[in-house]
């Protein structure tokens, strides 16, 4: 408004600002109070509100900001041609003697003593040779040739077949007679065989498999149909959607894939392009090439000429799927490219330059659509040259002829930048992570510099071409150009780029933490992945970019790395240019070069939709495995059973079992960390029961509690038995080394061999075969095979100790025979487990897990995996604390209650009752054949009756597989609003295409369809008890939201509710936030960690900017915003514009003394505070007495627009109530206005709006048939300033007469 009446109506917006000076100044205050208390610190830096990977060094952070990470996958490949040529050798000429001498040394001749065990299997020598052989199919020259020789692929098929049979022989064989031989002969058999399964599996899913894949890709039926050209670039399309295939646990909402081919010169494009007009697809490669955002099926063709004399195109193919399931976007893909004649066409062509990627995307930024699929182009509708003039839409289509074409660096659709002259210059970007800064980037582009990007296109990743073509236009190259725009943006991210600037490079950048990118090694050929199983079909070996680390640690800002991969290199480490984002070199060196511990073998999902689910249900096998070979059973004269344990020095080693019957070890430490800490307090239970009356103190710790609290310098007498998964669990690795240090023993129980802490550790006890991989972050298998592993250990020692007798110890060792079959039995139950969980998990907020006994490690470790499933802070508590413990919150609690002794069970079926009595919902892990809890419980899931330690296991099995489904159905919600937002998305960007204001989105047809559907499923969903993890105030925002949304509830009130200090809020906008939420709360990836996967939850906040026209440019120069209109007026106001021709003056009045409703009453007062115009001169009423009394009384109370006359001079009246806050009407505006005497009888019906149809139906009523025409001799002010009455008689007059 107006300075004079600044007092009387000021915005919502203006009345915030104190309250945020006011924080402002509050920061201002603490900080110099720091600076001056603090002097010592004065190198310390203080920041507010700042991300601590972002600040420097000597940092206090208040209010820190928590940095979110996105969860997508990238993936791209990149021909070398300056590598040397490779060997000349016939690779896998040596498979079928290598295979055969294998064969001639079997398990057989072993156990016969014909063979001794370092010489099974022939030795490791043509294991090593085919692996070599292996390695060398595996490159793109070898490959090739086994793909042409059809005779040969059958061959390989036949030695593969023929060897997997004699190694599943072996592997039978090997599990009965285990028992004959020592834990290091059963090292070495088990070494080579895993080794041999290795060598298996590379041949016939990664070789053979893919000939298959690259068959269909083509379109062929026979490898006669395939060109040696055109293989080389469905060969590696297809590397990439393997590689795509197996990233999509990170991400699968969609997915997308670029060919880039430069073609040897200009004859070769136009010899192509006259191919594919004989076959009838000219017309679809013109549509298809036209310049655009990249769509599925976008074709970009470079006219430019390339210094090396080719001619550059790019094939794009994407899908997006809102709820997909694994593998589908990957068949889409397939599908998409088999069925592509042009690219066909194309790829039977020899290039000089080929590069391939790929991304899988997880959206957060932006719907779920094909244009927000990646990659994403700089292509915008317009943007200025290099003189800063808005070139004509340009066009990349080839038109004919094609030379003139070629020839004009001015033709339309050209870019010029100064470092490479004018051409059709395009770039192509993927990204992992997020732009933070995205939105204020974006409105630089387009206010400031003059883009204009497609409002379908709301992904972050859009801002990165651009701001590189931002930096190419001022004349940097393209790589400094890269280096540059990558400095701009805030957040974690891993970015690739491809232009055909500079068509045999690919760029990348990393920074900040939970991205990686592995750049793999091969002799012909650089990979790129964002996780190691994206490389690793095609090659082990890999440089790990560095995005975290600083390079002056003194200077954050000098983090993240920048790497080019150039395909005219030799390869290799030379091959690529490293630098940081501050312009400083990397030296890359071999040791910096990894070699992968994993195959794809080992990463292969099979049919689970989950790695989760596929490691739960290998766990019996697991569990087996451990078990095999570790001791022997035999009967003795006597009809007793003695025990021969079967660990050797590796992993009891002498030294310890001298001390160890000696008397000499008086302390047992068994450590871990997490569950590997849950696993290990299970064993020392284990040793404590049958170590009993040995003097031996034993105690179960985390490895930070032993390693904090528990060392003494002296630790000889101390045996520390170290639990872990991986081997490279820091806090473990540590506390070992540092008992180490003191003297103490070492054995550990581990996973994977060759890890840190084998190197550490006197003696190694491997679970299941030593490379059990778990690809699922929440870990299942290992868990129970490290118990199984313990309780071995704890009966050796009581043998040892002879603290128990070999009849019992032989008891003891059948009965934990019995639990692979057991753990199936638990497994069968996944329908029923599935089915509790769904019936339980969304009732509650807050959720327990109980046990007593040994069972409280079984709740201890269900709590883990159910936080880690379903990421939520649960307690964990033994069942008969729980009833002493505040019910208060209702909770959902999983009582661990199977394997309980009488005595127990009875009490805890008591304090089950308690429970429930709370109102609590109960779970409850029961005996087959328990029935006293179905009367109590909410659901009951029954385990097989087994003695302990097998129901520490089977509780724990059977709540794994509980929290499994639970974190399924929770993500069902969060899948629920994700399908909503994008439709929700796609409304608002057809509303953005026909530029609608806030007014007008409201009132869409289209937009309210969707709010109406999602209110009913939302509504159902409610009843059934979905939503319940929602926080309160999300669920409030988006039940609200979606009412101002759909113009149920008054948006005047809205913001009051969710005004923004900016004034720009919109429902639309914050429901889009509110649903973002609601997935950030609900979203479940199971097989992910939830730093990866969490929804980046960013609104476009778009200004509503007021309607052009007389009477908005009045309100407009009177400071008078949106936020002062009723939004009934405002749309009125928009409706009658064409009415006004003029505004000749206006008064604005203060209303003051309303009552606490904002009501006039008695006492209101009016009053004039400013004029302009012919108002200035006018005599006003209200200068003698300021009583709010007439037609302005009624229009405060209504708050309803008046268009008329005034009641003195009967002149024209627009008067507009004006709001402030919640306040109701506090002022109002009356313009002196000129009709329009112009308007057709059509334009009046439309300004009149619900007056023309009162018009109309008062006519009807009398019988007559109603025709705009009527309107045509009646003025605007009659129409607007008389009775609808009146209007009508007059109406009926003319006609009459």
């Amino acid at each position: 408004m107006s300075a004079s009446a600044e007092g009387a109506l000021e915005a919502a917006a203006e009345g915030a600002s104190p309250e945020a000076d006011g924080i402002r100044q509050e920061t201002m205050t603490v900080r110099t109070l720091l600076k001056k208390l603090l002097p010592p610190l004065a190198r310390w830096h203080l920041c507010v509100g700042r991300s601590p990977l972002k600040a420097p060094p000597h940092s206090i952070i208040l209010f820190p900001a928590d940095e979110t990470r996105l969860c997508c996958g990238i993936a791209g490949i990149l021909a070398v041609k300056g590598a040397p040529a490779p060997a000349a050798v016939d690779a896998g000429s040596n498979l079928a003697r290598c295979f055969a001498e294998i064969r001639r040394a079997p398990l057989s001749q072993v156990i016969a003593g014909r063979t001794r065990p370092e010489g099974y299997l022939s030795g490791e020598s043509p294991l090593r040779e085919a692996e070599r052989d292996l390695l060398l199919l595996k490159q793109e020259t070898h490959f090739r040739a086994l793909f042409f020789d059809p005779g040969k692929t059958s061959a390989l098929r036949a030695l593969v077949s023929e060897t997997a049979a004699f190694l599943a022989a072996e592997e039978s064989l090997l599990e009965a007679e285990a028992g004959r031989f020592t834990t290091a002969q059963m090292e070495i058999i088990t070494s080579r065989l895993i080794l041999l399964k290795d060598i298996l599996w590379g041949l016939e899913k990664d070789l053979l498999a893919n000939i298959e894949k690259i068959l269909h890709l083509a379109a062929a039926e026979r490898v006669e149909e395939i060109t040696p050209e055109s293989f080389v670039k469905f060969a590696r399309v297809n590397v990439l959607l393997n590689a795509i295939d197996r990233l999509e646990v990170r991400g699968r909402d969609s997915a997308g894939l670029q060919v880039s081919l430069t073609l040897r010169d200009r004859e070769t494009l136009g010899r192509i392009i006259e191919e594919i007009r004989r076959q009838g697809l000219h017309d679809e490669f013109r549509r298809r090439s036209v310049e655009r955002d990249l769509m599925n099926g976008t074709i970009l063709v470079a006219d430019h000429v390339h210094a090396d004399g080719g001619v550059w195109l790019s094939f794009v193919y994407k899908t997006a799927s809102i709820i997909g399931k694994l593998g589908e976007n990957v068949c889409r893909l397939r599908e998409a490219i088999r069925a592509d004649r042009v690219f066909h066409a194309f790829a039977r062509e020899a290039a000089i330059s080929e590069s391939v990627f790929a991304h899988t995307r997880w959206a957060s930024v932006g719907s779920i659509t094909e244009a927000n699929c990646h990659p994403i182009s700089g292509y915008s509708l317009c943007a200025p040259g290099s003189d800063g003039q808005i070139p004509p839409a340009g066009l990349c289509s080839i038109p004919e002829p094609i030379a003139e074409k070629l020839a004009d660096g001015s033709a339309p659709g050209t870019k010029f930048y100064p470092a490479y002259g004018p051409g059709c210059w395009t770039l192509s970007v993927v990204l992992n992570g997020d732009i933070d800064n995205y939105p204020m980037l974006r409105s630089l582009l387009e206010s400031a510099y003059g883009y204009a990007i497609d409002p379908e296109v709301t992904s972050d990743t859009k801002i990165i071409p651009l701001q590189v073509e931002r930096h190419l236009k001022a004349g940097a190259t393209l790589e400094e150009a890269f280096r540059l725009a990558a400095n701009d943006f805030e957040g974690s991210h891993a970015i690739a780029l491809v232009s055909n600037l500079e068509p045999g490079k690919i760029f990348l950048a990393l920074k900040g933490s939970g991205q990686a990118i592995f750049v793999g090694l091969r002799e012909d050929q650089y990979l790129f992945a964002s996780e190691l199983y994206g490389i690793v079909e095609g090659t082990s070996r890999f440089i790990k970019m560095d995005g975290e680390k600083p390079r002056d640690p003194d200077n954050p800002d000098s983090s993240g790395q920048i790497f080019v991969l150039d395909q005219h290199s030799a390869g290799g480490l030379e091959g690529i240019r490293a630098l940081t984002y501050d312009g400083h070199p990397v030296g890359l060196t071999e040791s910096m070069i990894q070699k992968a511990e994993i195959t794809t073998r080992d990463i292969d999902r099979g049919p689970f939709p989950h790695f989760f689910l596929k490691e739960i249900t290998e766990s019996a096998q697991s569990v087996r495995k451990t078990l095999r070979g570790k001791y022997r059973i035999e009967p003795k004269k006597d009809g007793k059973k003695r025990v021969r344990f079967n660990l050797g020095r590796d992993i009891l080693p002498e030294s310890f079992v001298k001390n160890l019957k000696s008397k000499r070890i008086r302390q047992v430490f068994v450590i871990g960390q997490g569950t590997a800490a849950v696993a290990g307090q299970a064993i020392a239970d284990g040793l404590a029961l049958y170590l009993k009356g040995a003097p031996v103190n034993i105690l179960g710790k985390k490895a930070t509690e032993m390693s904090g609290f528990f060392l003494c310098e002296d630790l000889s007498d101390t045996l520390v038995i170290a639990v872990t998964q991986s081997g490279t669990t820091t806090d473990t690795n540590r506390a070992v080394a540092m008992a180490a240090e003191r003297g103490a023993t070492i054995l550990s129980i581990v996973n994977r061999r060759q890890s840190d802490i084998t190197t550490k550790s006197h003696g190694v006890f491997y679970t299941s075969d030593g490379r059990d991989i778990e690809m699922s972050v929440a870990s299942t298998k290992a868990f129970y095979s490290q118990i199984v592993a313990g309780y071995v250990l704890a009966l050796a020692f009581a043998q040892i100790l002879k603290t128990r007798s070999d009849e019992f110890i032989a008891g003891e060792l059948a009965t934990l025979e019995t639990t692979p079959g057991l753990m199936r039995q638990v497994l069968e139950k996944r329908d029923e487990i599935r089915r509790s969980a769904e019936q339980t998990a969304r009732q509650k907020r807050y959720w327990a897990v109980v046990g007593s006994g040994p069972n409280k490690v079984s709740a201890d470790e269900i709590r883990i995996k159910l936080s880690e499933l379903c990421y939520k802070t649960i307690s964990s508590d033994v069942i008969e604390d729980k009833k002493h413990i505040d019910l208060s919150s209702e909770p959902l609690i999983l009582v661990c209650a199977a394997g309980n002794p009488e005595t127990v069970a009875g009490d805890v079926v008591k304090d089950t009752a308690i429970f429930k009595a709370h109102k609590a919902s109960v779970v409850v892990f029961a005996e087959e054949g328990e029935t006293r809890f179905d009367r109590i419980a909410d659901s009951v899931i029954r385990v097989p009756r087994a003695p302990m330690p097998l129901p520490v296991i089977l509780n724990t099995l059977a709540g794994h597989l509980w929290g499994y489904y639970a974190a399924s159905a929770i993500d069902d919600d969060a899948a629920f609003f994700r399908g909503f937002r994008n439709e929700l998305s796609l409304a608002v960007v057809e509303q953005d295409r026909k530029h609608y204001t806030l007014y007008q989105r409201v009132l869409d047809r289209n937009l309210h369809r969707v709010l109406k559907e999602f209110s009913q499923q939302f509504t159902e969903r409610k009843k059934r008890g979905s939503f319940s993890l929602l926080s309160a105030r999300t669920m409030t925002d988006i039940s609200l939201l979606t009412k101002y949304a759909a113009g149920k509830l008054p948006l005047e009130d809205f913001w009051a509710d969710f005004g923004e200090e900016d004034g720009n809020a919109s429902p639309i906008d914050l429901l889009n936030v509110a649903f973002g939420h609601a997935i950030d709360e609900l979203s479940r990836p199971i097989d992910a960690i939830r730093h990866q996967a969490k929804t980046v939850t960013v609104g476009t906040s778009r200004k509503e900017e007021m309607p052009r026209g007389v009477l908005f440019d009045l309100l407009a120069g009177l400071k008078i915003t949106a936020k002062n209109l009723k939004a009934d007026n405002l749309l009125a106001l928009d409706r009658i514009q064409k009415a006004v021709a003029g505004v000749r003056g206006y008064t604005l009045y203060e209303i003051d003394n309303l009552d606490a409703e904002g009501h006039p009453t008695d006492d209101t007062t009016i009053s004039v505070v400013n004029r302009g115009g012919i108002s200035v001169g006018m005599v006003s009423r209200t200068e003698t007495s300021k009583s709010l009394i007439g037609t302005k009384r009624t229009l405060v109370r209504t708050g309803e627009l008046y268009v008329g006359r005034g009641r003195v001079d009967g002149s024209p009246l627009v008067i507009v109530p004006l709001l402030k806050g919640a306040a109701g009407v506090r002022g109002l505006l009356l313009a002196h206005v000129e009709f329009n005497p112009a308007l057709s009888p059509e334009d009046k019906a439309e300004v009149l709006g619900d007056r023309y149809r009162d018009i109309r139906n008062l006519i009807n009523e009398y019988n007559l048939p109603w025709d705009d025409r009527y309107l045509e001799p009646l003025s605007l002010e009659s129409l607007f300033g008389e009775s609808v009455e009146t209007i009508v008689e007059r109406i009926r007059l003319t006609l009459s007469g």
